[in-house]
C-alpha cells in the first residue's frame, strides 16, 4: 500500500533526517551541497509499494521522476502480446550485481523515469515493485526540471545512464528484430515451402504404385499389340512430350474434357478411364484430338492401348510435379540465403531490386491480398553496403505498409538512380500516419501503434542503418490513402543524399 505523501522512510519526520541521509547516500545526489539536499528533501515525495504494485504503466503520461531507496522494480514491456521483462533495479548488491552483465552503470539500479520526461512523451514501459519492502521517492515533473537547474551534480550521473540506457534498448530492439526477422522468414519460408513439399511428398508416394502400374500396362500392350499399332501409341508419346503446357486453363472446359475422354475409354474397355480422362485434360487436350492419334489401332488392342496410354500419362505428371518443385524450393532457399546474407562477406555490391524482391518473398504471407506494383528504373547500378541490415530496413518498410492497408491496398515499390543516389520508395494506400507523428516516427521509443503492438524502435533502427552504416536518408511523406517511405542511398563515397529525417505532408 502507500504511504501518505510526505512521509519518511527513515523514521524520523516528515522531511527529516533519515530521509536526507538516505538520498546524500546514492550516487546520483553524492555531489549534492547541504543547501541543495536541503531542497531536495523539502520536495520529496516518498511512497511504499506493495510487492507487484505498479509504479508506472507502458503508454502512460510521465509524471515523475522516481529515485529508489529499498526494495526493486522490475521493467517491463508488453511486445506482439508478450510481456517481456527489459531490467531489473535493486538495491540489495547481489541483485543488481546479476543486472551489471550488460554494463548496466550501478547508478542506473536507482532512478527511472527520466527517459519520457526529457523526451516530453510518455513512459515506454511498466514499473513495479519486486519484493515486500520497496520505497520509492517521487519528483513531479517541474521538480525534476527544476532539479536539474538546482543541482548540477544530478546530470552528471543521470546523463550517462541515460546514454546507457538508450544503447541497451537499441541493443535489445537490434536482437528482437533479428529474432522477429528470423520468426518472419521462417513462417514465409513454410508457408511458401508448403506447396512444393506437398507436392514432392504426394509425387514420392504415388510414384511406386504409379510406376507398378505402367509396367503391367506395358505387359498388356506388348501383347495385345501389332508392330504397326506400337508405332502409332510411340509416336503418339513422343508427341505429347513436345507438347507445351496449356497457355491458359478453365477449369469449367478442362472437367467437361475429362468427363467426355473418361465416358468414351469407359465404353472403349479400357480399366483406369478416369486416369486417362485427366491426364488428357490436364495437357489441356480434348477427345477429338485423342481419336485422331489413336487411328490405326483395331479395336481388339483399344482397350489396353488406353490403359498404358494412362499409365503413360500418371508417370510423366508425377514426374512434371517434381521438375516444378525442385525449382521453386531452390528459389526459396536461394532468396532466403540472399535475405540473411549468409556465406558472405559484411560488405559488398548487390542490387537493391533484389534484396526488395527477397523481402517480398519472405512476406508474401503478410502480403496476400495486396497488389504490389514494381517500378525498377533499368539498368540500375549496384551499391556497396551491407544487404542484410538494408533487407531488416525494407522489412519494416513493408511490414509497416501491410499492417497500415489492413490486407487491403496497393504496395509500391520504386527504385531510380538520381545524381550519385540511388532512391527507394516504398508507398502504400493504408491509412497513413497522422501529421503531428510525422516528424517523430525516427525518434527511439516513439510509435504510433497501439500499447504492446511496437517498441517504437523499427524506424529508428532504420534510420541508422540507412544514416550512419551507409551515409544515406531516409524521409517519410504521408496523408491518408498515401504513405512513401523514401530511402536515399549513396552510390559513391563523395555522393550527398542526405536530407531531413521527415518532411510536412505533401501530395508531390
Amino acid at each position: 500500500m502507500s504511504a501518505a505523501h510526505g512521509t519518511d522512510p527513515g523514521g524520523t519526520g516528515p522531511h527529516g533526517t533519515g530521509l536526507r541521509r538516505a538520498l546524500a547516500g546514492l550516487e546520483i545526489f553524492a555531489a549534492l551541497t547541504g543547501e541543495q539536499l536541503d531542497w531536495l528533501v523539502s520536495v520529496s515525495e516518498p511512497r511504499v509499494l506493495a510487492d507487484g504494485e505498479v509504479l508506472f504503466r507502458d503508454g502512460e503520461e510521465a509524471t515523475g521522476f522516481h529515485v529508489l531507496l529499498s526494495g526493486g522494480l522490475v521493467v517491463t514491456k508488453v511486445v506482439d502480446g508478450r510481456e517481456e521483462v527489459l531490467t531489473r533495479h535493486s538495491t540489495e548488491e547481489e541483485s543488481a550485481a546479476a543486472e551489471d552483465h550488460d554494463g548496466k552503470p550501478s547508478a542506473a539500479h536507482r532512478f527511472t523515469g527520466e527517459l519520457p520526461l526529457l523526451t516530453d512523451g510518455a513512459y515506454v514501459a511498466t514499473a513495479a515493485a519486486s519484493g515486500p519492502a520497496t520505497t520509492v521517492v517521487a519528483y513531479p515533473k517541474p521538480v525534476f526540471f527544476e532539479m536539474l537547474t538546482r543541482c548540477n551534480g544530478v546530470a552528471a550521473v543521470l546523463i550517462p545512464v541515460l546514454a546507457w540506457r538508450i544503447k541497451s534498448s537499441e541493443v535489445q530492439a537490434r536482437k528482437r528484430a533479428t529474432v522477429e526477422a528470423l520468426g518472419t522468414l521462417a513462417a514465409g519460408l513454410a508457408h511458401e515451402l508448403n506447396n512444393p513439399a506437398a507436392a514432392v511428398a504426394r509425387a514420392a508416394q504415388e510414384l511406386s504404385p504409379a510406376l507398378d502400374r505402367l509396367t503391367r500396362s506395358a505387359h498388356a500392350w506388348g501383347a495385345a499389340a501389332g508392330g504397326a499399332e506400337r508405332s502409332v501409341l510411340d509416336r503418339l508419346a513422343e508427341e505429347l512430350d513436345k507438347l507445351p503446357p496449356p497457355a491458359t486453363t478453365d477449369p469449367l472446359a478442362q472437367a467437361d474434357a475429362e468427363e467426355e475422354v473418361a465416358d468414351w475409354a469407359q465404353e472403349a474397355g479400357a480399366e483406369r478411364p478416369g486416369l486417362l480422362g485427366a491426364g488428357v485434360a490436364d495437357l489441356g487436350l480434348e477427345l477429338g484430338w485423342l481419336l485422331e492419334r489413336l487411328e490405326g489401332i483395331g479395336e481388339p488392342a483399344l482397350p489396353a492401348a488406353l490403359d498404358h496410354l494412362a499409365a503413360l500419362l500418371e508417370v510423366r505428371a508425377l514426374a512434371a510435379e517434381l521438375r516444378a518443385a525442385g525449382p521453386r524450393i531452390s528459389q526459396l532457399v536461394a532468396a532466403t540465403r540472399d535475405y540473411a546474407n549468409l556465406d558472405r562477406a559484411p560488405e559488398q555490391r548487390f542490387a537493391v531490386p533484389d534484396g526488395l524482391e527477397n523481402t517480398l518473398v519472405v512476406l508474401r504471407a503478410k502480403l496476400a491480398g495486396i497488389t504490389i506494383v514494381r517500378a525498377y528504373e533499368p539498368d540500375l547500378p549496384e551499391l556497396t553496403g551491407y544487404p542484410s541490415e538494408l533487407n531488416q530496413v525494407w522489412t519494416n518498410l513493408v511490414d509497416n505498409a501491410a499492417e497500415a492497408m489492413e490486407g487491403h491496398g496497393t504496395l509500391t515499390l520504386r527504385v531510380r538512380a538520381e545524381g550519385g543516389c540511388l532512391v527507394v520508395e516504398v508507398a502504400d494506400t493504408g491509412r497513413g500516419i497522422p501529421e503531428e507523428s510525422l516528424p517523430r516516427i525516427f525518434e527511439p521509443f516513439y510509435t504510433t501503434k497501439d500499447v504492446g503492438k511496437g517498441t517504437g524502435l523499427g524506424l529508428h533502427l532504420s534510420y541508422r542503418i540507412v544514416t550512419q552504416r551507409h551515409r544515406g536518408s531516409i524521409t517519410a511523406r504521408s496523408r491518408p490513402g498515401e504513405t512513401r517511405m523514401i530511402v536515399r542511398l549513396p552510390l559513391g563515397a563523395a555522393a550527398a543524399c542526405a536530407e531531413t529525417p521527415a518532411e510536412p505532408n505533401t501530395t508531390s
